[in-house]
């Protein structure tokens, strides 16, 4: 992301969406601290990875981010066709932004929750999720937090993203490894619950 100095209290950059309806469409991100959007390289290996294992079906998808951040992720499924997207953002200031560019883009299916992952997930227990992004900001030890939150909400055959610095210890039980990959700076998973 370039940063912009157009506001010195709240810089911004931005994130692109590389494929689906908006493809190719800018949308300004605020910078803050630990906020990191997946990259273009990542998301797009990733939702490579994701159109494979659905044979290109987005249409019936349920989709949780998490930690939308950027709503990069989230956002990028929404593009793609999924049915309905919630994005989580502890941010007020972040969240008002996902908000802004849900509205520029017209995404109806989008919902933006803005509260600690630890505060919403809980609160959804009414909904399941065919896939659930979790991309927490580094060096808090949140995965060990919001694993058992997750499997609580995807559905039998759910698929989990983790996006996560290198030395972190990634889940093992009730989950199987569909796809790995790394950068210099993280590695990125896909798992798919069982049992």
């Amino acid at each position: 992301m370039n940063p912009s100095t157009k506001n010195s209290q709240h810089p911004t950059g931005q994130v692109r969406i590389i494929g689906g309806q908006w493809r190719s469409r800018r949308l300004p991100v605020l910078m803050a601290d630990g906020l990191r959007p997946s990259s273009d390289r990542v998301r797009e290996t990733v939702f490579n990875w994701l159109n494979h294992l659905w044979g290109g079906v987005w249409g019936n998808k349920a989709i949780l981010d998490a930690f939308a951040g950027s709503g990069a992720l989230g956002l990028e499924a929404a593009s793609r066709g999924a049915q309905s997207v919630h994005l989580v953002e502890k941010s007020p200031t972040i969240a008002s932004q996902l908000k802004t560019n849900i509205q520029t883009l017209q995404a109806s299916q989008c919902h933006v929750h803005a509260q600690d992952a630890l505060v919403a997930l809980p609160q959804l227990t009414a909904k399941s999720f065919d896939l659930i992004f979790c991309d927490p900001p580094f060096h808090q030890r949140l995965l060990p937090k919001i694993l058992p939150l997750v499997t609580n909400l995807l559905k039998n055959d759910g698929l989990l993203y983790i996006e996560s610095e290198k030395n972190v210890a990634l889940p093992e039980s009730s989950w199987l490894l569909l796809r790995e990959g790394k950068t210099a700076q993280v590695r990125f998973h896909v798992y798919q619950k069982v049992g």
